[in-house]
């Protein structure tokens, strides 16, 4: 049997052979979604403002341990307010990572600013710590105006780690080192709800972190996203600026700022928080899903992506890697074409046109996971999907 026919079984086995087309990642509907949508439409409520965009930040502050939680659009204009919020201004420079889906970069630009790559590492793909340390010494200066990108000129306005795939990055490294340039984090954890570093949450070790809740999450709401800080100045401003900057009032429409009409509507909270009642489960499902997969593929010689010690994975899409790039397409081939659907990491963001002259290091390890990786079906199913 082929590596490629290899990995069609061990996903099938591991989904105690479930038969036809397999997802990577589909919602599943199994608890009050119904119920709650329904109060949702009869109540008039279905725009912003609603009983259950504020139960759905409630629920989110007692999942994740931050203070304030604001419920966005999507987790783009999340992280979008996000860099606002945190200073970012136009013609900065912003530090993340070329290992990310394209909205990371993206929000950067909605910003107005530029983002600057730096590599990975190779156990997380997220931000290294290292190397991030590494382009700040040896590509910036500290000046009276902050850490400043000698080369372009361009301040340093932010830094923006991604927890990839729900794997925890080295967020308390990261945070000490942008500390020291006086630079601050941003986390984007978009794919990492229920994801812990020791026992905090992913998303609440910098000034600000971000979620998604789009249809592939752990959670949905259909399309969706969180603002997250512990700053009650900066909530305050984050739920004034995403509802349009209104002043308010009863009936006036005054407005004292450039705002956003960027607040999730109550329709898709309903929604959110019928799923949010179900994320134990949810991730215990996932966990166990990744147990079968780590062992399976173990014994195949397959290296199957875990959660480093001392930190705790949503698993949101399992992952394993190839020996090479040639493999990595034959088996992507294979596996859809047996209905068990796959997909290779993203493009490299400064691989892209918009995004290629951006200032970045060698990225060695970033191209090393692009090359090799592809992420398996790690969804919920209770039942073959038809």
């Amino acid at each position: 049997m082929s590596r490629a026919s290899s990995i069609v079984q061990t996903v099938r086995d591991a989904y105690d052979g479930i038969e036809g087309f397999l997802p990577l990642h589909a919602p599943v509907f199994e608890g009050n979604e119904s119920a709650y949508v329904q109060a949702t439409i009869e109540s008039t409520f279905v725009s912003s403002v609603g009983a259950y965009v504020d139960q759905f930040e409630a629920m989110l502050r007692d999942i994740t341990g931050a203070k304030h939680v604001i419920a966005t659009t999507n987790g783009t204009t999340a992280l979008h307010m996000a860099l606002l919020l945190a200073g970012v201004n136009r013609d900065d420079l912003v530090i993340t990572q070329s290992l990310s889906f394209v909205a990371t970069a993206n929000s950067i630009a909605h910003a107005g600013a530029l983002p600057a790559f730096v590599d990975i590492d190779a156990d997380s793909f997220g931000l290294s710590p290292t190397a991030l340390q590494a382009f700040l010494e040896g590509e910036c200066d500290m000046t009276s105006n902050g850490c400043v990108h000698r080369a372009s000129g361009r301040r340093v306005a932010a830094c923006v780690p991604m927890h990839s795939f729900g794997l925890p990055a080295r967020i308390e490294e990261i945070v000490g080192v942008c500390d020291k340039h006086g630079i601050p984090v941003i986390e984007d954890a978009a794919e990492a709800l229920g994801s812990r570093v020791g026992s905090r949450h992913c998303g609440t070790f910098g000034q600000l972190g971000t979620l998604s809740f789009n249809g592939n999450k752990v959670v949905t709401t259909g399309g969706g996203g969180a603002i997250m800080t512990n700053d009650p100045e900066i909530a305050k401003r984050a739920k004034h600026l995403t509802t349009t900057a209104k002043v308010p009032h009863r009936w006036r429409f005054e407005h004292d700022a450039i705002g956003f009409n960027f607040r999730l509507p109550n329709l898709n909270a309903a929604l959110g928080c019928a799923q949010l009642e179900r994320l134990d489960d949810f991730l215990a499902y996932k966990r166990a899903l990744a147990e079968r997969y780590n062992d399976a593929f173990t014994k195949a010689g397959i290296p199957f992506v875990t959660e480093r010690p001392g930190t705790t994975s949503n698993y949101w899409l399992c992952a394993i890697l190839l020996n090479d790039r040639t493999e990595r397409d034959e088996c992507l081939e294979v596996t859809n074409e047996a209905g068990v659907m796959t997909r290779p990491v993203w493009e490299p963001l400064h691989t892209l046109p918009m995004f290629s002259s951006a200032p970045r290091d060698t990225l060695v390890e970033t191209l090393q996971v692009a090359g090799r990786l592809i992420n398996i079906p790690s969804g919920v199913v209770r039942r073959p999907v038809k």
